[in-house]
Order: C-alpha cells, then sequence, then structure tokens
C-alpha cells in the first residue's frame, strides 16, 4: 500500500461526484479509510471461492472480469480508469464470489474494504452519504448487469459488437481479440468474419 497523491484523491472524487459529494470535513474522514493498491498484470482482485471483502475504484490499467467452465475461462466485462471494481455481490452479503477480476496490466486502484466500510456506515458524519453512495453503486452494477443481459437476448453478435464500436472504444483499442470475441459471446473466427463485413460494408 501507497500514499496517495493529491493528483490521485482528486480523481477518486471526482468519480464518486455522479454519485455523492462531500464537503471538506466529510472528505477528511473519509480519506482515512481508504488504500492504494498496486496490483501485477495478472494478479486477482477477487478470486472464486472466496468473499471479495473490498471494492474499489481503477486510477491506472484495466481489469478483467471472468469465469471459470469445464477448464476455460469466460470473459464477462471489464474495467477501465475511474471505473469501480468488485465482485459486489460477494461484497454485499458476505458469500464467495462466483467468479474472478484480474489485472490485466500493472494497476492502480483505491480500495475500500468491508470493515472500512461499514466503519463509514457507523459514523454519524459520513453514514447518510455513504449509504447512498452503496445503493447508487448497487444499482450501476445491476443496470449493467440488466443491459449485458438483455443484449444477449435481443441483439445478433454483429448488433453487439456494432454497439460496442459506439460505446467500447477501450475494450476494442486495448484488449486482446480472443477477450473481446469471448465478452461478445463468439469465437475470434466470427469476430474477424463480423469486422471483414463491416468493412466490406462501409467501403
Amino acid at each position: 500500500m501507497d500514499a496517495l497523491t493529491s493528483a490521485q484523491l482528486a480523481a477518486l472524487r471526482k468519480g464518486m461526484e455522479p454519485y455523492v459529494v462531500f464537503n471538506e470535513a466529510e472528505w477528511i474522514v473519509f480519506i482515512q479509510h481508504i488504500s492504494l493498491h498496486n496490483f501485477k498484470k495478472k494478479q486477482l482482485f477477487a478470486e472464486a471461492g472466496k468473499v471479495c471483502s473490498h471494492f474499489g475504484f481503477v486510477l491506472k490499467g484495466s481489469v478483467r472480469y471472468y469465469h471459470i467452465k469445464d477448464g476455460t475461462d469466460i470473459t464477462g466485462y471489464f474495467s477501465f480508469e475511474n471505473e469501480y471494481v468488485s465482485s459486489y455481490t460477494s461484497f454485499l452479503t458476505g458469500e464467495p464470489a462466483i467468479n474472478y477480476i484480474e489485472a490485466l496490466e500493472p494497476t492502480q486502484i483505491i480500495v475500500i474494504s468491508k470493515k472500512n466500510m461499514d466503519a463509514m456506515l457507523a459514523n454519524p458524519m459520513l453514514a447518510y452519504k455513504m449509504e447512498r453512495f452503496g445503493r447508487l453503486l448497487a444499482e450501476h452494477y445491476l443496470i449493467c448487469y440488466e443491459d449485458r443481459m438483455s443484449s444477449f437476448i435481443t441483439q445478433t453478435p454483429e448488433e453487439r459488437y456494432l454497439k460496442l464500436l459506439q460505446t467500447g472504444r477501450d475494450i476494442l483499442r486495448r484488449m486482446p481479440q480472443h477477450y473481446v470475441a469471448n465478452f461478445l459471446g463468439i469465437t475470434p473466427v466470427s469476430l474477424s468474419r463480423i469486422r471483414k463485413r463491416i468493412l466490406v460494408e462501409h467501403k
């Protein structure tokens, strides 16, 4: 764990603004409950079968969420800079996580442990805002999950790829093709065919 710089704290504060805004006194108390962790490439942030007792805010780098089925890992999601990361159901319930989260490159994450989250919820100065923050973050994860599920039900792989072209530039620019294909629910060969077909159609 390393000390946080003023720039890193400012990035976190800005990243929390859509959910909660602290005054200066609250902020001073809040930052006593956070820590900076540096993850090496392939290092796990969360592990299936173990309780995820923390959530984080990605300052630098990226992580991949995946499950393992029949010995094969299946990519479900990614988080990049200025996004949150957690196996949040495990964090909330204390039940073992069902997925893995790994750093895809050297990654810096500001971490809040469940113990520190509970301490802030018990602090009269922070309780209301941290409860609101936790609720809105849970809603964010629920919306992401429903959007992902509905895309597999209502969209073709090509439609999912076209949407990714519009909204998921970081995934396409920074992730290996086999992870992108896995994320879209198709094989790398199918992804290559879709990309070629779209290039031909737009010439």
